[in-house]
C-alpha cells in the first residue's frame, strides 16, 4: 500500500475519514460488522481479497451470534490488519511476525479503552442495558431497534483504527 506524494499522517486521516463513514453505512444498511470492517479497508485501501470478507461471516455477533466472543468488528479489523502484516503459509517456519501481533495488541487495547471490554455481550449491555440471544428472532429484533447506530460507530471506529495502524 502507498499512500502517494502528500503526508502520510495527513492521507491516512483522509483514507480513515472515508473508510469510517463506509464501514458505518455499511453496518447499517447489511449488518454483519467483521464484513463491513473488511470491505470498508477493501474498498479504501486494498489487501483484504474477497475471500477474506466471506470469511469473516461467522465472526458477527462475538462469533456465530453467540455474543460470548470479541466484538465481530474488532476480529475483522484483526483480520484487516493480518493482511498486511499476518504470516502467509509459506512462511510458517520465518518465525512469529510479531509486527501483527504488536498492530493487533494496540487494536484491541484502543477498543478495550473505548468500550471497557471486548466482548459483544460486553457492547450489548453498554449500548442497550441489557443482553440479548441473537438466536432467538424476537430478541434479535429488540436489539437491532435498541442498539440504534452503536454497533455502526463501533464498527467504523475499528475500520479508522485499522487504517492508521497499516
Amino acid at each position: 500500500m502507498k499512500w502517494g506524494n502528500s503526508s502520510k499522517k495527513e492521507e491516512k486521516e483522509d483514507v480513515g475519514k472515508k473508510a469510517y463513514k463506509m464501514a458505518f453505512d455499511y453496518e447499517l444498511k447489511y449488518g454483519c460488522c467483521s464484513q463491513c470492517v473488511l470491505t470498508a479497508v477493501k474498498e479504501t485501501v486494498g489487501l483484504v481479497t474477497d475471500e477474506t470478507i466471506k470469511a469473516s461471516h461467522g465472526l458477527s455477533g462475538g462469533g456465530g451470534l453467540s455474543g460470548t466472543g470479541a466484538c465481530g468488528a474488532l476480529t475483522g479489523g484483526l483480520m484487516a490488519l493480518s493482511c498486511k502484516h499476518g504470516r502467509a503459509r509459506n512462511r510458517f517456519g520465518w518465525g512469529r511476525f510479531t509486527q501483527n501481533f504488536k498492530a493487533g495488541n494496540e487494536l484491541i487495547e484502543r477498543f478495550r479503552k473505548e468500550y471497557g471490554d471486548i466482548t459483544c455481550q460486553h457492547l450489548q449491555q453498554q449500548f442497550t442495558g441489557k443482553t440479548y440471544d441473537l438466536w432467538i428472532a424476537k430478541e434479535s429484533a429488540e436489539f437491532n431497534k435498541a442498539r440504534k447506530d452503536q454497533c455502526a460507530r463501533a464498527t467504523a471506529l475499528v475500520t479508522q483504527w485499522v487504517i492508521e495502524l497499516l
